[in-house]
Parts: C-alpha cells; sequence; structure tokens
C-alpha cells in the first residue's frame, strides 16, 4: 500500500511541476491579472484534487483527472483573440458545458470524435507548435537561464524521463529567483485565494476560443485518458466521467480556471501494476494525488508570483519543453495517413499562424480550413481516414475488465466519448 501512496504523490507533483506555469501563463494570456491566473490555477487545482477523491472513492477505481494542458496551450495561442478576461470565462463556462452535454447526449461526443484524426491532430499541433519552438527563443534571447534548463531536461529525459520537465521547471525558477530576487514574495499574489469573475458570453470569444478548447479537451485528453484507463483492464462508463468533470469545469471557470479532464500520463503512474499488484487497490494512488493536489494548491499564488516574475520566453520555453511528446504524437497522428497530408498541413499551417479574422481566432479557422480542403479533394481511393479511436470501444470485454462496467445504454452505443 505504500507504493500505492507514493504513485499518487509522485502523479499529482510531477502533473503540477510539469505545467502550472502553462495554465499561469494561458490565463495572463487572455486578460488575466496575476491576482486572476493565481485564482484560476487555486480552482483548477481545487476541483482536481475533489473529482480524484470523489469518483475513486464512488468506483474503486483509479479514476484520475487533471486540468486541460492543450488547453492552456490554447490559451497561449489565442492571445490575439481576447484581452478581456471576463469574455475568457464565458468560453471557458461554454466549454464545460457542451463537456457536460457531451455526457449526456451521445450524438455530441460522437460529433467530437467523428472529426478526421488528420484535420484534429493538426489542429492540435499547430496549437502547440509556436510554444514548443520557444525553447529555441529563449536559448537565444536568456542563455543564463534556458540553456542550463534545456541541459537538465535532455539528461533526464534519457535518465529518468518522468523527472525532465519538473526537474527542468526546478532550475527555471532557481534561475528566475535569482533573477527577481525577494521581490516575488512581495507580490499579492501570493496569498491563495480564490476570486470570482463575472462572466461576459461574447459570440466571437465563445467560438474562437470555447469550442477549440471543448475539441482539444476532448480529443486531446478524454479519449486518450479513457484508453488509458481500457490498457490496465478498466472499463469506465463515459457518462459519470464526463458530467462530472464538466460540472467541475463550470465551477472551475468562475473563479478562473479553463477546463478539466481525464488524465492520461499521470493516470499511467497510478493505473499501472507499478502502483499496486492488485488491480483493486489501486484508486488509492488517485485518492492520494488527489489530496495533494488539494495541498499543492495552497502554492498556487506563489506560482502566479514566480511567473509574472519570470522573462515570458522562459515560462514558455518550459511548457514547450513538456508538451514536445504531445506534438510528436499529433503530428504523427496528422500525417500518418499519406491521402490526407495536404488537408492536414493545410490545417497545422492554419492554426499555427494564429491569425485571427473578423474576431475569431485561428484555430477555429483551422478546423474550417481542414475540412474545406478535405471536401475539396477527397478523403482518398480507399475510403476516410480511421477516426480516432473511442474509449469505449478501446476498452476489453467486461468479463476482462479489472472491476466496473458502463452503464446499458453506453454499452450499445459507446463512441459517444
Amino acid at each position: 500500500m505504500f507504493h500505492t501512496v507514493v504513485a499518487g504523490v509522485i502523479a499529482a507533483i510531477t502533473g503540477f511541476a510539469s505545467s502550472f506555469a502553462l495554465v499561469i501563463a494561458g490565463l495572463i494570456a487572455v486578460g488575466a491579472s496575476e491576482t486572476q491566473a493565481a485564482s484560476g490555477l487555486f480552482a483548477l487545482c481545487i476541483a482536481t484534487g475533489l473529482l480524484c477523491i470523489v469518483l475513486p472513492l464512488a468506483t474503486r477505481m483509479p479514476v484520475s483527472f487533471a486540468w486541460s494542458t492543450p488547453g492552456a496551450a490554447l490559451l497561449v495561442a489565442a492571445a490575439a483573440t481576447t484581452q478581456q478576461f471576463a469574455a475568457a470565462i464565458g468560453a471557458f463556462i461554454v466549454c464545460g458545458v457542451l463537456i457536460v452535454l457531451a455526457g449526456l447526449w451521445p450524438a455530441l461526443g460522437r460529433a467530437i470524435t467523428s472529426i478526421p484524426k488528420p484535420i484534429a491532430s493538426a489542429m492540435l499541433a499547430g496549437i502547440l507548435f509556436p510554444i514548443c519552438v520557444a525553447p529555441v527563443f529563449a536559448a537565444v534571447e536568456q542563455p543564463a537561464i534556458a540553456v542550463p534548463m534545456v541541459l537538465v531536461w535532455l539528461l533526464l529525459a534519457r535518465l529518468a524521463p518522468r523527472w525532465a520537465v519538473p526537474a527542468a521547471m526546478l532550475v527555471a525558477v532557481i534561475g528566475i529567483a535569482v533573477l527577481a530576487g525577494p521581490a516575488v514574495l512581495a507580490s499579492e499574489a501570493v496569498r491563495p485565494q480564490l476570486q470570482f469573475v463575472a462572466p461576459v458570453f461574447d459570440p466571437f470569444v465563445i467560438v474562437s476560443l470555447g469550442l477549440p478548447l471543448f475539441i482539444v479537451t476532448m480529443a486531446g485528453q478524454n479519449v486518450p485518458g479513457f484508453a488509458v484507463m481500457s490498457t490496465f483492464g478498466y472499463r469506465l462508463a463515459p457518462r459519470p466521467v464526463l458530467v462530472a468533470s464538466g460540472v467541475a469545469s463550470v465551477g472551475a471557470a468562475f473563479a478562473g480556471g479553463h477546463a478539466l479532464n481525464l488524465a492520461a500520463i499521470t493516470a499511467a503512474i497510478m493505473a499501472s501494476p507499478e502502483s499496486n499488484p492488485d488491480p483493486r487497490r489501486r484508486w488509492v494512488a488517485t485518492f492520494t494525488s488527489g489530496i495533494v493536489y488539494l495541498v499543492l494548491g495552497a502554492g498556487a499564488g506563489l506560482a502566479a508570483a514566480v511567473v509574472q516574475a519570470s522573462p515570458p520566453i522562459i515560462i514558455t520555453a518550459v511548457a514547450g519543453l513538456a508538451l514536445l511528446g504531445a506534438m510528436v504524437t499529433a503530428l504523427t497522428g496528422a500525417l500518418e495517413d499519406p491521402r490526407q497530408r495536404i488537408t492536414a498541413i493545410g490545417t497545422f499551417l492554419v492554426t499555427a499562424s494564429g491569425v485571427a479574422v473578423v474576431g475569431i481566432g485561428s484555430a477555429f479557422w483551422g478546423l474550417v480550413v481542414g475540412g474545406v480542403l478535405m471536401l475539396w479533394l477527397g478523403r482518398g481511393a480507399a475510403g476516410p481516414a480511421a477516426p480516432a479511436q473511442s474509449p469505449a470501444a478501446a476498452a476489453p470485454s467486461a468479463g476482462a475488465a479489472a472491476t466496473g462496467s458502463g452503464d446499458d445504454e453506453l454499452d450499445r452505443d459507446p463512441e459517444h466519448a
């Protein structure tokens, strides 16, 4: 049981350290003040912690949650879309409501997972590209911090991959502390606090930010999350998972949080035999991670202060190192079908351009251009490219599941997640 608890602690610390800087940078990019960004991270920690405590207790499965890391990258890429944080909050709420609807209404989930893989993957790659090239620029603009950070990441990527990004973040924090000095602790955002933001529902921001956030959270996070769980023999019912994460996303949005979803990488730490040889006891790891997330939330203000004191390129560079794996996966998925490579490249280029047309951001236009290219060029003589595998379809049979089962309706119609 000790190893199970340790697995939960490691998963929570790894998940937090690998991406908190990106969350803060993303919230600031769409207009949040330092205190609002700290509130958003705090809200996400609380919501993630509660989900990781309640769902494992209810299901006795190591179902784990995290904030949407590709979603945070989307916020950074959407900086030109809006500088009114209240409008971004409105988009976050719409995203959370759509996640709930995806759980309650199977057709909506099917519509998202049926977006052709080359288009969905290329859009995600386009969102991640400007962030993943940041380490190159950082090494030129801030070599004293960036070069040691990249070298530490490179060393541990070979020796201890799980700790490569947290260690790089630690090197960056030390460099920032030396650069900024005690002024970091003087920030009013250091004290953890939740700050309510009244939402504004701007149609343009909802289309350019809320809808892409929903798509990348579902296709880039929830689908892999279900697949990871099925890999280790756990058959999750999509409905309660999506409804719970959607409701939590809406609640966190009022305090500045963007979106929550199933975890994938950290889930693999807690749902694998390394956590506990007995599959029935691995839920304790996720439960433990929930408690750790609640504790880590107390440091959200300090995290925001450190990010605010840092040269922006350093924070983006750390995020770029953390997202390299996701970038490789997205590019591979986008280009694996030779018949759709022009469609994928077109989607990628438009999304990566960062252009905003009539107030709507590039992620939306990337989807539009990808759809137009696919319709015009055709899907190929051999038929359409296979869509991303649905989580329930990837799950093993009920007899092979370690524990739990979906409800009858979801078993008959598994692809909606």
